[in-house]
């Protein structure tokens, strides 16, 4: 199976969830390209409708993906647009699968905080007629100097080096399952 890995990470807590989602993939003998977008690099052209399989995934900042991945979702949108691949009414593609993946501290709300920025990624998706096979919301600490308090405190409790090993064995584990589907 052909698959698309794309993300963005700002903090490296999302790149370490990507990286094990690859390797896993790699490793059940599919052929898999990773993309991580930065600011840099939002502007890049991908043939999303070239994958079977996608796994999107990004930090939450403010409820939502990071801005370059955002943006680069725009860009696809209107591209697939244009191109007259988004239809009225989105009919489902049979063999385009996807899953969508955010790391999120959740200091305030918890998951709750999570879920707008993993809803947002799979509109791109789910309205070029990819079946969403499931959402994934990992734990994520705070890592910039002003933000690093929130990571012992909150409605998550103490989420200081996550995501850990348990939660990268989690992934991998996700990963081999929802290959199979």
């Amino acid at each position: 199976m052909k698959i698309l890995n794309i993300y963005y990470s700002a903090t490296g807590n999302t790149e370490k969830i990507a990286n094990v989602i690859s390797e896993t993939a790699k490793k059940e003998e599919h052929e898999v390209e990773t993309i991580r977008i930065t600011k840099e690099s939002s502007d890049i052209d991908i043939e999303l409708l070239s994958y079977d399989f996608v796994f999107a995934g990004s930090g939450v900042y403010q409820w939502l993906p990071g801005k370059p991945i955002q943006e680069f979702f725009t860009k696809m949108l209107w591209k697939y647009f244009e191109k007259g691949e988004i239809k009225p009414a989105a009919p489902r593609r049979s063999n385009k699968k996807a899953v969508l993946y955010c790391t999120y501290g959740g200091v305030h709300t918890g998951i709750n905080e999570a879920i707008p920025a993993v809803k947002y990624m799979g509109q791109l998706f789910d309205h070029l007629g990819f079946t969403i096979i499931a959402e994934w919301y990992f734990v994520g600490e705070y890592r910039s100097k002003k933000l690093t308090p929130f990571s012992t405190i909150g409605r998550m409790g103490n989420i200081k080096g996550r995501p850990n090993e348990n939660d990268l064995k989690d992934v991998s584990e996700r990963v081999k399952g929802i290959l199979k589907v």
